[in-house]
């Protein structure tokens, strides 16, 4: 599904997180066959954090991966996380209440392309498996980039395009024709999960968001790709 229109594109996002809000978690762990743990610790360890620092996860979602951050900043540090679906921060601050970084994490509704918060804010900004369905993906990163400090890192952790022969043919097929399959039985959903293939196969290949950080201004940008390439991690750091 390919969206002309970036209003069309937010509005149909917005609906489909808000219908999946209460299944999200349990579904990745599941699709991802329980590697979704290590892709976010992999994406906070090379954010820059350390103990007692100020993170930003954008398109936060369900928390997770703020949460990863807060693991690392520890109870001097404190965590932002900002989403525009109030369904999926429902969900986020219902996950708080359970975890052990109450006082650390906060969650706010707002917008990836119009971040309410100052320039030069935060250790750094990470954003997890929500690039490839902003309607801006170059704002995106300008305002991720926009209130981070300068030496601080700009984090995306995506979905990847593998290409290794055989292992990339194994990974379209699960994609596409499992995966809704799977999403349809345990979200009772069946476009979600229709809509999680087609925009990976639309968005750009990792090494591509790798040049579009170095093209923003981002210095020392880099992709990692895990897993085979399934998942891939680009990190860039903000100069001047």
């Amino acid at each position: 599904m390919r969206f002309e229109d970036p209003c069309k594109k937010e509005e149909y996002v917005h609906a489909m997180f808000s219908s999946i809000a209460h299944r999200y978690d349990l579904l990745n762990t599941v699709l991802s066959f329980n590697q979704d743990k290590y892709w976010r610790r992999f994406a906070v360890r090379h954010s820059g954090l350390k103990p007692g620092g100020k993170g930003l996860d954008v398109a936060c979602g369900t928390g997770m991966l703020s949460f990863e951050q807060a693991r690392t900043v520890g109870p001097t540090g404190s965590v932002t996380g900002v989403d525009f679906c109030a369904e999926m921060l429902k969900k986020a601050e219902e996950n708080l209440k359970k975890s052990p970084y109450q006082g650390i994490v906060r969650f706010i509704q707002g917008n990836a392309l119009d971040l309410p918060f100052a320039e030069n804010t935060f250790d750094c900004a990470t954003i997890g498996f929500a690039l490839r369905n902003v309607p801006d993906v170059r704002k995106t990163i300008k305002e991720m980039a926009r209130v981070v400090k300068p030496g601080g890192k700009v984090v995306n952790l995506e979905l990847g395009k593998p290409g290794a022969l055989g292992f990339k043919q194994a990974y379209w097929l699960y994609f596409d024709k499992l995966v809704p399959i799977m999403g349809r039985m345990g979200a009772g959903l069946k476009g979600p999960y229709s809509y999680l293939p087609n925009s990976l196969k639309y968005f750009m290949h990792q090494t591509e968001i790798r040049e579009l950080f170095t093209e923003l201004g981002l210095a020392d940008a880099r992709n990692y790709d895990l897993t085979g390439g399934i998942v891939a991690v680009q990190v860039g750091t903000k100069v001047g």
